[in-house]
């Protein structure tokens, strides 16, 4: 009987896989414990095994293409074996029921108005800007009655990027405001109604606009070489009204900064307005004036960008740390610790032939000790509970190429040390070469991130679920101190613990981080 191969769940956080390369290929034979596949999780990637024996039947899901778990990936039997990879059955159709006739009373329909005959026009609201939707009537520059001509701001519209001028291009008297001063109007919804004074424009408010034709685009075709090459397209002059050029508050302001007269400016939006780009593209000489007027070149450039696929790191990265950050109510704490001593513990012990160990190390023996001592703070929100660990199994923050894997040191307290070193560098490499194993990530407790080494002074990290707290380590600088009325030179690390209020209060946290500092100022505490 032909077996289907589903997508397994292979990490606690996967949600879907990229199959990386398929192994085998349809027709090869396979037993159970073979390799089928390789699968990029959002953590590692990983083989895939079977546990059938027989012929590879079909391959569902070609290499470099994403399953979501339990997701068929390819099907084994016997050669030659009819499959099907439908696993639920069509639900039985099930005849509507028989609805009753119902007596429908036809109303009258109203007189169809032809708005095409009142001598008044909508003024809606404009996109004055790519990302708008709406507008906010800021204030009524013109009030019901009062007269407008063509290019009239009759109100300021605050954008979600600016507060800009409305323009009507109609003529005539404001009838009718859509919204008061502070009310929101929708893109292309009406703002206000201009015609002849009297008119009765009830029937624009209730007449649904007609649909505006998609304009024709022509088809592109290749010129022949004999062909004349087409003419450029004609730009209109500068509309005027009463010798006001019609030109947007952005163009006029940029015409101004630039020093060119705008009513020199050739307009290609509606009716001739005049535009940011066609301001940006004039050629003109700017304008003489009495006083020396400094004009900056026109820099030109081209846009231009690329897009990248998420990788399933990236994508689990985003989706844990969004959850944590809006559901675990972070609070901060941060303290200043005097590094003096631990440098010269490590110095000391790196002179030795024992081994080498970092600041890093020695952080990370601190804090597990420091977890010993205050087990609240070695702790998960559970939604109905609040787990205390007995153990102590510190995550350490490694970067790589697509951002963060957070490899566990096990048990770090009762570690030495050079233990500690050495485990760190063996997960440390293994992490940047996408080799770690489910066991190496998964079971932290607590959750140790360090800038230090790049330069950062001190920083807050997002807490990494389920641990109820994580601690951002910062670089050793140099600091001034009065020692017995002298000035000296002391070494200051500043750490900062974001904690899940919901599991660690303020006084807790506190307490933590004083041991933890006893613990780096004091070195020879670690070593007893």
């Amino acid at each position: 009987m032909a077996e289907i191969v589903n997508m397994p769940k292979m990490t606690d956080t996967m949600e879907e896989g990229v199959i990386a390369s398929w192994l085998v290929k349809e027709g090869d034979q396979v037993q159970a414990g073979d390799v089928l596949a390789e699968v990029e999780t959002d953590k590692a990637t990983m083989e895939l095994e079977s546990y059938f024996d027989g012929t590879v039947l079909a391959i569902n899901v070609p290499a470099g293409e994403t399953a979501q778990i339990n997701q068929a990936i390819c099907v084994i039997g016997e050669k030659g074996e009819k499959f099907s990879l439908d696993s639920e059955p069509e639900a039985p159709k099930q005849e509507a029921p028989k609805e009753e006739p119902v007596e429908t009373i036809e109303q009258p329909s109203a007189p169809s108005v032809d708005v095409a005959s009142i001598p008044a026009k909508i003024v809606s609201m404009p996109l004055m800007s790519d990302t708008m939707t709406e507008g906010v009537i800021a204030t009524w520059l013109k009030k019901i009655g009062d007269e407008v001509n063509s290019g009239d701001p009759i109100a300021e519209v605050e954008t979600d990027k600016a507060t800009m001028e409305l323009e009507s291009f109609e003529e005539g008297v404001l009838l009718y405001q859509a919204a008061k001063a502070g009310e929101a109007v929708t893109v292309n919804e009406i703002v206000a109604i201009v015609g002849e004074a009297g008119t009765d424009f009830q029937p624009l408010l209730s007449a649904k606009p007609q649909a505006q034709p998609e304009p024709e685009v022509a088809e592109e075709t290749t010129p022949e070489k004999d062909q004349p090459a087409p003419a450029p397209k004609e730009v209109s002059a500068p509309s005027k009204s009463n010798g006001r050029v019609f030109a947007t508050p952005l163009a006029k302001k940029l015409a101004k900064e630039k020093g060119f007269e705008i009513s020199n400016i050739s307009g290609s939006g509606p009716n001739g307005r005049v535009t940011k780009s066609d301001v940006e593209s004039f050629t003109g000489a700017p304008v003489a004036t009495g006083s020396t007027t400094t004009i900056s070149p026109t820099l030109t450039g081209q846009e231009s960008y690329s897009d990248e696929p998420v990788s399933q790191m990236r994508k689990t990265i985003a989706r844990r740390l969004a959850d944590s950050k809006f559901s675990a109510p972070h609070f901060y704490l941060t303290m200043a610790i005097n590094m003096d001593k631990a440098m010269e513990s490590r110095k000391a012990i790196n002179d030795t032939e024992e081994g080498k160990i970092s600041f890093n190390d020695l952080v990370i023996k601190a804090a597990a000790m420091a977890l010993r001592k205050h087990p609240n703070v070695n702790s998960s929100w559970l939604e109905d509970k609040i787990r205390r660990y007995d153990h102590i199994h510190i995550g350490v923050a490694v970067a790589v190429d697509e951002g963060l894997l957070v490899p566990v040191i096990r048990f770090a307290d009762q570690k030495n040390l050079f233990a500690i070193s050495e485990e760190v560098k063996d997960l440390a490499g293994r992490a940047k070469e996408k080799k770690l194993q489910p066991s190496d990530w998964e079971g932290n407790t607590f959750t140790i991130s360090n800038l230090g080494m790049f330069g950062i002074d001190e920083f807050t990290a997002i807490i990494n679920p389920p641990d109820a707290c994580i601690l951002a380590i910062g670089g050793i600088s140099e600091s001034p101190k009065l020692v017995d009325g002298q000035l000296v030179n002391t070494h200051i690390m500043k750490v900062t613990m974001s904690c899940d209020h919901r599991v660690v209060d303020g006084a807790t946290g506190a307490a933590f981080l004083n041991t933890f500092k006893d613990y780096l100022e004091n070195p020879v505490l670690m070593l007893a």
